[in-house]
């Protein structure tokens, strides 16, 4: 029987609790601080942001008893509950401001007027007035902004029959959440350029996978296939949703990362038209062929793939480095040439896959220095740190 050691030692117990309280400290610690621990635990993270804005909230209002006080945490809610990659941070925080503080001025007009000329039809009109220009607004490039004008109106002036003191406690309650809001909106935020790095990145990885068990002659089942297929589809669509904050982040023009895009797309669909292709019929034999004639160019394809999936996973590296390019002989039409007819068409496309792989990572090489945050950081703080001596 396997004896405890750390029962038996002096304070063996006490150590070993010690140790495991350090371990989930190293954990924690650990999470907040590595870009991908974030990334993997972003909705936790963002929960805990909110929440603990919201506590603040609510402890601020109750220690203050200002009147009115649950519009601060409902601001709280409303202003922070949206934001959450550092690159959209700064806009929507502007926006919210501007709305907020532009539907306060609103509310407590409507209040002023209701009282000076006690029409609850003008109310209503003027209130349907603001909904509408704001309305239309909604669904352009400031919609949020419109929105929570609209929204921070009806919060401040009610139907214009509040007291004009209620209407600027009311106003004081969203400029304390506001404020409150756009404190914990910087706290710990995710950059979209790390999600953005990682959704690329493990796409990359699979389609390395993908690639070589086809070029060596292992063929998908439909199962795997459907299955991989959507995996990276899935991410494919999420990494067009969160390029706009990484061209904001990276100062990359957004030309460039739709081009990354694009030949991120191409590559998939060259993958998925292999994966059915006449090789999917072909017998034993055929596989043969096509591994024997496209299988030794799988190797290169395959390793700049990986490294580039590594370069974008793992950029804090020491001996951090982007591939190489491929040899020109795997790009050449000419390699194929002499292939059997029934392969001329899938080596076609094993070019075409090279021929995209070398494109993408020619433009992930250009566009390094900018989604490589943490080479970024370390320049800025070594140039802080030249200044000050």
């Amino acid at each position: 029987m396997a004896l405890d050691d750390s029962k038996h030692a002096p304070g063996g117990p006490a150590i070993a609790q010690g140790a495991r309280r350090r371990s989930s400290v190293a954990r924690l610690l650990r999470t907040l601080t590595s870009p991908y621990y974030r990334y993997r635990n972003a909705k936790v993270l963002h929960g805990l942001r909110v929440g603990i804005a919201m506590l603040v909230s609510i402890v601020l209002i109750y220690a203050t008893d200002v009147p009115h006080g649950i519009w601060a945490s409902i601001t709280v809610l409303i202003v922070i509950g949206g934001l959450q990659h550092h690159g959209n941070i700064r806009r929507k925080a502007l926006e919210r401001t501007i709305g907020t503080l532009l539907g306060a001025a609103l509310g407590l007009a409507l209040i002023v007027q209701h009282t000076l000329f006690g029409s609850f039809v003008a109310t209503a009109l003027l209130m349907s007035a603001v909904a509408a220009i704001c309305g239309s607004f909604a669904i352009g490039a400031y919609g949020y902004m419109a929105l929570l004008t609209a929204i921070t109106m009806c919060i401040v002036g009610g139907f214009g029959d509040n007291q004009v003191a209620d209407g600027l406690w009311r106003a004081a309650d969203v400029a304390i959440g506001t404020v409150i809001a756009l404190a914990f909106s910087f706290a710990l935020p995710l950059h979209a350029t790390y999600t953005w790095r990682y959704l690329l990145s493990d796409n990359l990885r699979e389609c390395a996978r993908i690639y070589t068990r086809m070029a060596h002659g292992d063929w998908l089942s439909a199962e795997e296939q459907n299955a991989a297929f959507l995996r990276m589809g899935r991410r494919l669509v999420q990494l067009r949703a969160v390029m706009p904050w990484v061209a904001k982040e990276i100062e990359v023009a957004p030309g460039r990362l739709d081009q990354i895009q694009q030949l991120h797309r191409m590559l998939l669909s060259a993958l998925e038209i292999m994966s059915n292709g006449v090789l999917t019929r072909g017998d034993a034999a055929l596989r043969a062929g096509f591994a024997g004639q496209c299988g030794r160019d799988a190797s290169a394809v395959r390793a700049v793939l990986l490294d580039l999936a590594r370069a974008l996973r793992f950029t804090n590296m020491p001996h951090f480095r982007m591939p190489d390019a491929l040899p020109p002989a795997l790009l050449d039409p000419a390699a194929f040439a002499g292939a059997a007819a029934e392969l001329q068409g899938p080596c076609w496309l094993n070019e075409r896959v090279a021929e995209q792989v070398e494109r993408l990572r020619a433009l992930l090489v250009e566009t390094e220095p900018g989604w490589n945050i943490e080479r970024r950081t370390r320049v800025a703080h070594r140039h802080e740190h030249q200044e000050q001596h």
